[in-house]
């Protein structure tokens, strides 16, 4: 059974960071396509990054430049590092992993598993 399981979601004031983990177990990171999305409230869902095996990432225009994914291999963690953070980033963040198609490996694609989601909240 994979499950991801995201941590360090908090709140942060407009132009700060933060960084998200996700411990996933009965998956390994390296060799797996990955990925986080986001909802805020009132909008619907949309993918932010994502990280193919052979560490290549793509980012939703709305966070090129801002947000940075990456992995652990040794820890099995993936991570989402939110610089610059503004307040139509905050929403749960979700960490997904098994790409299942609808676009190549990133913020279009489509996964199997999903995390419960941690909450990012951004003040002005």
């Amino acid at each position: 059974q994979v499950q991801p399981v995201e941590s360090g979601g908090g709140s942060v004031q407009a132009g700060g960071s933060l960084r998200l983990s996700c411990a996933v177990s009965g998956l390994t990171v390296k060799t797996s396509c990955m990925g986080w999305f986001r909802q805020a409230p009132g909008k619907e869902r949309e993918g932010v990054a994502g990280i193919l095996w052979d560490g290549t990432t793509r980012y939703a225009d709305s966070v090129k430049g801002r947000f940075n994914i990456s992995r652990d291999n040794d820890k099995n963690i993936l991570y989402l590092e939110m610089n610059s953070l503004k307040p139509e980033d905050a929403g749960t963040y979700y960490c997904v992993a098994l790409w299942i198609g609808g676009a190549v490996c990133g913020p279009l694609a489509r996964f199997r598993y999903w995390g419960q989601g941690t909450q990012v909240t951004v003040s002005s």
